[in-house]
């Protein structure tokens, strides 16, 4: 019998954090290293069977833990400018942060504490589309204004904070 994979929620809560046993950070390490890796090779590397890794991974999955994605490179495919933009609002944020989550070229929507109320990135194919986007952004009502942060060199991209 396989173990099962330790993703519980600290008191029941739904809304707390999840709790990962050191197997499942040692799974998440090993697909964030190759989210292609073999089951077989996760498992020999964290000594378990195939089984027990696949099933970890979909109770991993299942319980939003995390998802296995390709990540691509904008400037590759054509996408030669990515910029975060500060909005600033009024009234209901969830209600702008839904309108600006419904916008194709904005991947990443979070609500803020500080300068800005709402911090979206884009991906675009250069300054005209970017120009189009912020057209989109500054006609969502509530909107009062927005700044634009244009990246220019990107130093690094990771995503292995998630089992520290």
């Amino acid at each position: 019998m396989t173990t099962p994979p330790r993703v519980r929620r600290n008191h029941g809560d739904s809304s707390a954090p999840v709790v990962l046993d050191e197997l499942s950070k040692q799974i998440i390490e090993q697909l964030q290293s190759d989210g292609r890796k073999p089951y077989a090779a996760i498992g020999k590397a964290v000594g378990l069977s195939e089984a027990a890794v696949r099933q970890r991974v979909q109770r991993l999955q299942e319980a939003g833990v995390m998802q296995i994605v390709a990540v691509t490179d904008p400037l590759t495919l054509g996408f030669p400018r990515q910029a975060m933009i500060g909005v600033n609002c009024e009234g209901d944020l969830d209600s702008v942060a839904d309108e600006l989550a419904a916008i194709e070229e904005i991947d990443y929507v979070v609500l803020t504490a500080g300068s800005f109320d709402v911090i979206v990135e884009v991906v675009c194919e250069g300054d005209g589309h970017l120009l189009e986007i912020l057209s989109k952004i500054r006609a969502i009502p509530n909107v009062r204004t927005t700044e634009s942060f244009v990246y220019l060199k990107l130093r690094k991209q990771t995503y292995s904070w998630g089992t520290r």
